[in-house]
């Protein structure tokens, strides 16, 4: 029989903030968290904006010492989970140590570190490399730290499924405690991602948007969409075992009901719409529910021209009837697209509609594509009832991650 399991603590690090009520309040105030890039020389890029996290401290829960030996995607990682792990009101008396574990995904690893690096080398030779650079680039040490700090022995891995991989990892976490492995997962996404090879990688892709107005270069399901806005940040959940929580007397945000993983298996960068649709239908089943128990959707949305289509047609085919009565936006056109870390940041927002009832809207949503025609929640937040929430993730490689949330009680 499997286990039931709930939502105990959130924890963000974003550009709508760094604090879960204050990037959810901006989120549904509709606020833009994409500038202007100041932090590197864009002069020779086409792209001249991202969401960037702003006014991060990482010293709240790393050391002066901690902070040189980690890269910037770590920092996040251990921030956001450290927060979360608070919310949840956990210590270490209140659990196993070898039965809570950490999953987090990131798709790119210690960019900020690589870039800063490589540029030591090219310009002073090989040996201008630190000691720490392995260290500090490697995907895995987001989760290594974050076990590290928190002082957790059970299974820590990481995910590496592009845009799917912080989805992938708090579903992955929902199976570990589901099938008993785990009273307490640790899952959620980071992604420090915004460098010049990064932005020059999907600057040469032809990915991102080159609007000049940054407060508008974000626009999911928009006719005029012309890409997405690279973005940053974590985003982490608290999964626990619903028996564990209610022994310890813990505050349930939610209930995690359903996880769908698909590959598409057709293209390394473009959508077929099929893997997605059938990511939809596997977290259905998962769940138990029928797509008219579904209260939002938050789409993966990324603003660039075949995503949003595709995903469009995808949410038909599942929804049938129901695809033009449930309520769905892309938080993307606030936040930007934080790759890896986004799924992490969308679930937090994702959970916050079920317990505030406020569903962010999709900003700068002015021409609607005729093919994008759902209810895409259009530059204001909307008051719903909300007891089922959809998310859904869609990565370069074809990769496909869906997972659901319901009221608990419900």
């Amino acid at each position: 029989m499997r286990k039931r399991v709930v939502v105990t603590g959130l924890g963000i690090v974003s550009p709508l903030g760094n604090s879960v009520e204050e990037a959810y309040t901006n989120a549904i105030n509709g606020v833009s968290g994409v500038d202007t890039i100041t932090s590197f020389d864009t002069s020779d890029l086409k792209v001249k904006v991202a969401a960037q996290v702003k006014n991060f401290a990482a010293d709240k829960y790393l050391s002066k010492r901690e902070i040189r030996r980690q890269d910037l995607f770590s920092q996040f990682a251990v921030y956001a989970a450290s927060e979360a792990y608070n919310d949840a009101g956990l210590n270490e008396t209140t659990h196993d140590i070898k039965r809570i574990g950490v999953l987090m995904g990131t798709g790119m690893g210690g960019m900020q570190t690589f870039a800063g690096d490589l540029n030591k080398a090219y310009e002073g030779g090989f040996g201008k490399i630190p000691p720490m650079f392995i260290p500090m680039i490697i995907p895995n040490m987001a989760a290594g730290n974050v076990a590290i700090a928190l002082q957790t022995q059970g299974h820590t891995s990481c995910v590496t499924t592009a845009c799917a991989a912080a989805t992938h990892a708090i579903g992955d976490a929902f199976r570990m405690i589901q099938h008993g492995y785990a009273d307490i997962m640790v899952a959620g996404g980071t992604e420090a991602g915004v460098s010049p090879y990064t932005l020059a990688g999907f600057n040469a892709l032809t990915a991102l948007s080159s609007h000049n107005d940054p407060k508008v270069a974000s626009r999911p399901f928009d006719q005029n969409r012309d890409g997405f806005v690279l973005g940053e940040g974590a985003g982490v959940l608290i999964l626990e075992d619903l028996e564990h929580a209610q022994k310890r007397g813990a505050h349930i945000y939610a209930e995690m009901v359903g996880y769908g993983s698909t590959c598409d298996a057709f293209h390394i960068t473009a959508p077929s719409g099929v893997g997605a649709a059938d990511a939809m239908r596997q977290a259905l089943d998962d769940a138990g529910l029928k797509p008219e128990d579904v209260s939002y959707i938050n789409a993966h949305g990324t603003s660039t021209p075949l995503n949003d289509k595709f995903e469009t047609q995808a949410i038909k085919d599942v929804f049938q009837d129901a695809a033009h009565t449930v309520s769905i936006s892309s938080t993307k056109s606030m936040h930007g697209h934080a790759l890896g870390g986004t799924g992490g940041i969308e679930a937090v927002l994702s959970i916050k509609t079920i317990t505030e009832g406020i569903i962010p809207p999709t900003i700068n949503l002015q021409t609607a594509d005729p093919e994008c025609d759902l209810d895409f929640t259009p530059n204001t937040a909307k008051q719903k009832s909300v007891d089922v929430v959809m998310s859904n993730s869609l990565g370069f490689g074809g990769h496909n991650a869906v997972i659901m949330f319901r009221k608990f009680g419900v």
